[in-house]
């Protein structure tokens, strides 16, 4: 594997480790949640540096639904990103110490809004590369297995299903939606237990993007 492939995991799997523990918030503490932030950001920056060829094709050759699908999505991405850093930024009180408290309202909802929606499109968005993904596991290991793929599919609708559960219990749609204008949280629940329920939501969507791919491009097969 070339460094740069190596490098581009290394930096995704940071990525999604910051956002999980991003969507902890008061579990892990605000000034742990800034610089989470701003490690987050970073990282995004440095995961388009490492894929600019994608920017540089951005207006290049043909649209077929899975590239419209990708490409929204990740301006979705992009947006939902964009409104997080920017109200967090001024909602800052420890590492760039602003918290515009004239407008500290308006940006906690923004805030709000920008993370949630961000955790589904950013889940989405590896749903939709997760067959490269699987693609690098295969090559790791030496003979195919029947056993091992349906075992993985097994596990996945698992996760999924927990995954849809703990959606629900967790009042993500509700946040998603604005129907709550804080996000509560259970100060006496173990943070492992809540990384779990969002690493199993996570998993929901990362399994929709991945069939959503594999939909669209046996469409453009056809």
């Amino acid at each position: 594997m070339k460094p740069k492939q190596i490098l581009k995991i290394i930096t995704d799997v940071f990525m999604t480790a910051a956002l999980l523990l991003l969507m902890a918030y008061s579990l892990i503490g605000e000034a742990a949640h800034e610089w989470l932030g701003v490690i987050i950001f970073l990282l995004f920056v440095l995961h388009h540096i490492l894929n600019i060829k994608w920017c540089r094709t951005l207006f290049r050759g043909k649209y077929p639904p899975i590239r419209v699908f990708g490409t929204v999505l990740m301006l979705l991405v992009l947006l939902s990103m964009a409104g997080s850093m920017i109200s967090g930024i001024l909602l800052s009180r420890y590492v760039f110490r602003l918290d515009v408290h004239r407008f500290s309202a308006a940006l906690r909802m923004v805030h709000m809004l920008s993370a949630y929606w961000g955790f589904v499109f950013l889940s989405l968005h590896l749903g939709l590369h997760w067959g490269g993904i699987m693609g690098m596991a295969r090559k790791l290991t030496k003979k195919p297995s029947k056993f091992r793929t349906w075992t993985l599919r097994g596990m996945a609708v698992m996760i999924a299903a927990y995954g849809a559960y703990a959606f629900v219990k967790r009042d993500i749609g509700n946040y998603m939606l604005l129907r709550y204008h804080f996000v509560f949280f259970d100060f006496e629940e173990p943070l492992a237990i809540f990384l779990l329920d969002y690493v199993a939501i996570m998993g929901l969507f990362v399994c929709a993007g991945y069939y959503l791919n594999v939909i669209l491009r046996k469409n453009k097969a056809k």
